[in-house]
């Protein structure tokens, strides 16, 4: 392998959702800005092969990158920072790992020997973590290890980064460990023992952390920072404070003012580079801290109890946000709440509504009546995947007369089934991996919504569904008056519908959430804000 590439292993402890992924991105935004190539991977230490087939309330949004893998939501962030596209290589899991290793068995590749955690499952580890490296060239590649220290299912992560660290030798590698120092707000003390034992437990798995990122919620004093370097065994300056923030999008700011690159940099051996020049950023973050006005849009989902389940959207939203100088107040509203109480009563004083993907039926009689409360009363709409395909069925129904009209995922035997499952999969019965995946090519009609927004006729965007547009009812939909703005080349099949007559009124087969980046909003949430800010 080359040693010229440096890898950074970012790992966890005291507790999860401290934001390792954040962490990682905002580093890699910062080495990025210095001239540096850089990727980021997640390692999830889960048993599914993917987070495909979980639901969103376990693990949040299921993230799909332009090769068409479907990878943790972290992958997302790492796209949003640093504007450069992840593929499958990108997210690795257990499942995936054991997977592998089995396979090789089968196949006699260990020549007969027993296959166990060591060395077999630590050597599939490090050769998927060395990959981004070798393959790819890259200056230096970020890991971010999921769950904490002393999970047991994290365990072989934490034996494989070990054994990393020696192969690669100190210059060439480097653990950030992130960590909690809690507040008692009855002692107004800030403490300092849940990292102590944090770091104990990583020592007693034979890794010495090289940089400390501390989670505090109140600014942490030198004796205090001095206090934890000797716990844990590292110099002072490598003790970082990572306060609690108003936007995500301030971390990498805080981490270049806490000189985190700096320090990583020099414990690489690596030229610092150029000055980061990020003044790009710091208008974007401005901007969302200082918006000129505020727009109220719903998003119409199931999983609202979790706005993780809709992180990509929610996201996009802030970018179109900060795109318009307003801020995007969004209101999450649960569509079985529509199948049994007033509408218009949920829905008031909308400026835009937001219908979001999803699968299976539940929750979907009330999406249909957002679509129809949106298109009744001239409110910009924006359906995505299901979304669109709720546009369409209630289209069919209260337009063009077909009462039953429907998608053969909900009602298989449907008379009129306008959303209709793709020809190659309805003889698939496993649900891993068999959907429509990754980036498309999508034609779009001059002059359309869509089109004007994008400013191109030619988009390429995700996909992540079964079921489509069924395309026996084309001149149906257009005669009465919605039209198909995007198609795609070479099957044909529908990526775009749109009411031309209505102010502003999409619906698009694929995911735009998931290409929107700070640097570069996605245009149609862009165009879809401004229709709801001059309403």
């Amino acid at each position: 392998m080359s040693q010229s590439t440096k890898y950074i292993f970012v790992t966890g402890g005291v507790t999860s959702s401290l934001g390792k992924g954040i962490i990682s991105a905002s580093l890699a935004k910062l080495l990025q800005a210095r001239g540096y190539s850089v990727t980021i991977q997640k390692l999830d230490p889960y048993i599914n092969v993917d987070p495909g087939t979980l639901n969103p309330y376990e693990h949040g949004e299921c993230y799909v990158t332009e090769d068409g893998a479907e990878t943790d939501l972290d992958l997302g962030h790492y796209e949003r920072f640093i504007n450069l596209h992840t593929s499958q290589a990108n997210n690795v899991t257990t499942g995936r790992i054991y997977q592998s290793v089995i396979n090789k068995e089968r196949k006699g590749e260990y020549l007969g020997k027993t296959v166990q955690v060591i060395p077999h499952i630590t050597d599939e580890i490090k050769r998927r973590v060395k990959l981004l490296g070798t393959k790819h060239k890259f200056d230096v590649v970020i890991t971010e290890i999921g769950g904490t220290v002393g999970d047991i299912e994290s365990l072989p992560y934490i034996e494989a980064v070990r054994q990393l660290k020696w192969e690669l030798g100190p210059t060439n590698s480097l653990v950030i460990h992130l960590t909690l120092v809690p507040y008692l707000s009855a002692s107004r003390e800030l403490k300092t023992k849940p990292t102590q034992h944090s770091v104990k437990s990583l020592l007693e798995l034979g890794i010495q952390p090289d940089v400390l990122v501390l989670r505090t919620e109140h600014t942490l004093t030198p004796d205090l920072k001095k206090k934890v370097a000797l716990f844990c065994n590292v110099d002072t300056e490598s003790v970082i404070e990572s306060i609690d923030v108003s936007t995500i999008y301030e971390v990498p700011l805080l981490m270049l003012k806490e000189n985190l690159d700096t320090i990583v940099l020099r414990k690489l051996a690596m030229p610092l580079g150029e000055e980061p020049q990020l003044k790009t950023w710091k208008q974007f973050v401005a901007k969302v801290k200082n918006p000129k006005q505020e727009v109220k849009i719903a998003l119409v989902g199931k999983y609202v109890e979790l706005p993780d389940a809709y992180k990509s959207i929610i996201e996009a939203f802030i970018h179109a946000g900060a795109a318009n100088e307003c801020k995007v107040k969004l209101e999450l509203i649960h569509s079985e709440r529509l199948e049994s109480e007033n509408v218009a009563d949920l829905l008031k004083g909308m400026k835009g509504i937001l219908v979001a993907p999803g699968f299976g039926h539940r929750g979907i009689e009330g999406k249909i009546a957002a679509v129809k409360y949106a298109r009744e009363n001239n409110i910009p709409f924006f359906g995505i995947c299901l979304g669109m395909q709720c546009a369409v069925i209630e289209y069919a129904r209260n337009i063009l007369g077909f009462g039953d009209a429907n998608s053969t995922e909900m009602v298989r035997h449907t008379s009129h089934p306008v959303i209709d499952l793709m020809e190659e999969q309805k003889n698939i019965i496993d649900k891993g991996g068999t959907m429509r995946l990754g980036a498309y090519p999508c034609n779009l009609t001059q002059g359309t919504k869509a089109q004007l927004a994008y400013g191109t006729e030619e988009v390429f965007e995700r996909h992540r569904h079964r079921y489509e547009f069924n395309n026996a009812y084309l001149e149906d939909f257009r005669k009465a008056g919605m039209v198909h703005s995007g198609m795609n080349p070479d099957t044909g099949l529908v990526e775009v519908v749109e009411i031309p007559t209505h102010r502003w009124f999409v619906g698009v087969q694929f995911h735009p959430e998931y290409k929107s980046t700070v640097v570069n909003p996605h245009p149609l949430f862009v165009d879809f804000v401004k229709a709801a800010l001059n309403g």
